[in-house]
């Protein structure tokens, strides 16, 4: 938080805790993600009876992880792949600073290159902080860009990137696709590829059906918005012992009950789930489990924009247990551009202490590769990520597989053209009935992880407003773009 212009916004205000009622509320979690963790630790924390309920065996959603045996007989924790924790992700980090005080689990990734298939590098170690002077450090290094060529920019197209705020650029641009959009401000098309290709696939999409109005949004978040910088942390070690099993541990002291392995079949109104009564319920499931609980919740208006929700195209999860390492000199993680399907290749041993000490104890490596948005099958867009790891470490060309383990998935929500008016809010025509989640509609400039920790907080702060109990702080990077001059040029325009 070393943001000065980073926005607080005040939870409702109201009696200290849900102990000054007259009967405590018992309220089930459905999902037990990050969005869940976020609500289920909110209404805890003031007192609140909790039950959380995940389809899987372990805490995290989208980002936990299981144990598996690798064939050596090594012990390993596999996940759904690498995942970078941004210094703005400001709700995500308030939440696992509950049970790691200064976030100690956390360590710094100091820099993540993007390469491109004709061998340019980008990279973000040492940029400025400064909002706009780190965009322009940017570009003024990378080999993607000429000066000619940020000449050419069209200055006036460009503005919405400039004069973010919420709702205001979904309402402007969440009709165009995000690489039209590009195309439309003379962005060369090398750093399209290089710079905004790889945050943009980071939503799990193909630009041209992605929203421009998300690809704003980010850029405000990342670099325009916030003076955070574009160095991330990861976890120290894989997401169950780092995270979630000690957060868990902190929710049970709060007399949280956890059950994980449980699929929820039904909610009923009166708050009946599976036949067992609560006083409130926070839906924090994918699209897919959000679809089949509504039943007949609400009104046939939010029903239908919940059936509208859709996932994006699959995509895959490859991690290879090698018996040669990789050069020492390759970073911990990569971002790729115009390679595909290859989207960032992660070399776990540089920051994860599993995989550190299976590498030291056989001399191998740990990589994961991942390709978002896939368009072959999950057997072909294997062989390709294979293909492309020999070819931009071929070092690895010549190393034995010892274990591999694949995740194929595709229930990530799309953010696709003019989704964003329809999309379902944190509160729904259902009192007492709240949705939270990276998919879950909500006025503030916010994404993907921290998209979803904000929402489990709105989704929480809701409930105990509507019982005139204290809520929880909220803060993002500021709400709208930084610069006022830009702002008064759009109106002029």
């Amino acid at each position: 938080m070393t943001d000065r212009r980073r926005v607080v916004h005040p939870g409702p205000s109201g009696y200290s805790s849900v102990g000054s009622l007259s009967a405590v509320p018992r309220v089930a979690v459905v999902g037990g993600g990050i969005a869940g963790l976020s609500a289920a630790t909110a209404l805890a924390e003031r007192g609140v009876k909790v039950v959380v309920m995940e389809r899987e065996k372990y805490l995290g959603g989208r980002v936990g992880g299981w144990s598996t045996e690798l064939q050596d007989g090594s012990p390993a924790t596999m996940s759904r792949g690498f995942h970078a924790f941004f210094r703005q992700y400001y709700n995500l980090r308030n939440l696992l600073e509950r049970s790691d005080p200064g976030l100690r689990r956390l360590h710094a990734v100091e820099d993540y290159p993007l390469i491109d298939d004709s061998g340019r590098i980008d990279g973000f170690k040492g940029l400025p902080q400064t909002p706009g002077l780190n965009a322009l450090a940017f570009a003024l290094r990378s080999p993607t860009f000429r000066p000619k060529e940020l000449l050419s920019l069209n200055g006036i197209a460009a503005l919405p990137l400039m004069t973010v705020s919420v709702p205001e650029t979904y309402e402007q641009l969440d009709n165009v696709p995000a690489a039209q959009f590009l195309r439309d401000i003379n962005f060369p098309e090398a750093a399209r590829h290089l710079a905004f290709g790889v945050f943009s696939r980071s939503f799990f999409a193909d630009p041209e059906e992605m929203s421009a109005a998300e690809l704003a949004m980010m850029f405000h978040l990342y670099f325009l918005g916030s003076s955070e910088g574009l160095v991330f942390d990861v976890p120290t070690g894989p997401y169950p012992q780092t995270l979630w099993d000690p957060l868990g541990k902190y929710l049970e002291g709060l007399g949280v009950e956890i059950r994980t392995g449980v699929t929820v079949g039904s909610i009923e109104r009166g708050f009946w789930v599976d036949g067992e009564k609560f006083d409130a319920v926070v839906l924090a499931a994918d699209v897919s489990g959000l679809k089949k609980v509504t039943g007949e919740l609400g009104t046939q208006e939010w029903r239908d924009d919940v059936a509208a929700l859709q996932n994006t195209p699959p995509f895959l999860v490859h991690r290879v247990w090698l018996d040669k390492p990789v050069n020492a000199d390759r970073p911990a993680f990569i971002g790729t551009g115009g390679m595909p399907p290859i989207d960032n290749i992660s070399v776990l041993e540089r920051f994860e202490d599993e995989a550190a000490e299976w590498a030291a104890r056989t001399g191998g490596s740990v990589v994961e590769l991942h390709a978002y948005a896939a368009t072959d099958s999950e057997d072909d867009t294997r062989a390709q990520l294979m293909a492309r790891m020999h070819e931009i470490y071929p070092e690895t060309a010549s190393a034995t597989v010892v274990a591999e383990r694949s995740e194929w998935r595709d229930d990530c929500p799309m953010f696709g053209l003019g989704h964003f008016a329809r999309r379902p809010t944190v509160r729904t025509p259902e009192p007492g009935l709240v949705l939270a989640g990276d998919g879950i509609r909500i006025d503030l400039p916010v994404a993907l992880m921290e998209r979803a920790a904000t929402t489990g907080l709105s989704a929480a702060n809701t409930l105990l407003a509507g019982w005139g109990v204290e809520g929880h702080d909220i803060v993002t990077v500021p709400v709208k773009g930084r610069f006022r001059l830009f702002d008064k040029l759009a109106r002029l325009v």
